[in-house]
């Protein structure tokens, strides 16, 4: 199985270096949200009388979020196309184990969320005031490989699922925009800012807690209360999610 992984693993990373247009998709939108949303989130902090540097503290680590929550959910239209295509087909006549066909599509979409990831922080450290440690930084990437993981593999299983390029899209939207606003993502939904309703509805959002986590690690904050719950929630999301990809795979070829 391992080499089977890295076989898919390989064929999915060569289709993205020789047509990267899917990958740069993707980080656009937060590289905007980085340029004209940052710097006027940072002013309006500023003026409650907080620093420049918490500003981009909070903004950066919720844009990576972001990055692995819209980037890996839509990979599933790759695996469509695969299905129209007839690769799935052939892949499933060949000895290759559903499950490795699964995994190495998912480390691959995956990778390149972290390689995103990478190039959102550089930006944010040389051209704003990010500030955040190593050890900070490093935790952050390997919580939005794992974010990644489990959407990427939620997404193949979705698309496996539906086989519809018409409803697949429109559930995803109609289900992200949800999680996002209520994630905290661009703005922190704390206790006493927001709306009693709106913050205890925040609190059963799973994303709500990695984006903390995110946070929480930029800040180099490594105690148990700031990493616990985040580093559950997305490590039961990273495994569950994988369950069901690899059940969808194997259940579509009976």
């Amino acid at each position: 199985m391992p080499r089977d992984t890295w076989l898919i693993f390989r064929r999915d990373m060569m289709a993205a270096l020789r047509n990267p247009t899917w990958v740069m998709i993707g980080i656009m939108q937060p590289l905007l949200y980085l340029f004209l949303f940052g710097p006027l989130m940072v002013k309006a902090m500023q003026a409650q009388g907080r620093s420049e540097v918490d500003g981009w503290m909070l903004l950066t680590p919720g844009l990576i979020a972001q990055l692995a929550l819209f980037g890996s959910s839509f990979v599933g239209f790759g695996l469509l196309a695969d299905y129209r295509s007839g690769v799935v087909e052939r892949f499933r006549v060949t000895p290759v184990s559903r499950g490795a066909l699964l995994l190495g599509k998912v480390l691959a979409s995956a990778l390149q969320a972290v390689v995103q990831a990478v190039v959102i922080i550089a930006l944010a450290y040389l051209v704003f005031d990010l500030d955040a440690p190593v050890g900070g930084v490093l935790l952050s990437l390997v919580i939005v490989f794992l974010l990644a993981v489990s959407l990427a593999s939620c997404s193949y299983a979705l698309a496996l699922t539906l086989k519809s390029e018409e409803t697949f899209p429109a559930l995803l939207n109609a289900v992200l925009i949800p999680l996002l606003l209520l994630s905290g993502i661009l703005l922190p939904i704390t206790e006493g800012v927001a709306p009693k309703w709106l913050y205890t509805v925040s609190q059963i959002n799973p994303f709500r807690h990695v984006v903390d986590v995110e946070r929480g690690s930029f800040r180099g904050d490594f105690t148990m209360d700031a990493l616990f719950t985040g580093s559950v929630v997305v490590l039961v999301m990273a495994v569950l999610s994988v369950w069901w990809g690899n059940r969808t795979f194997q259940k579509d070829n009976t």
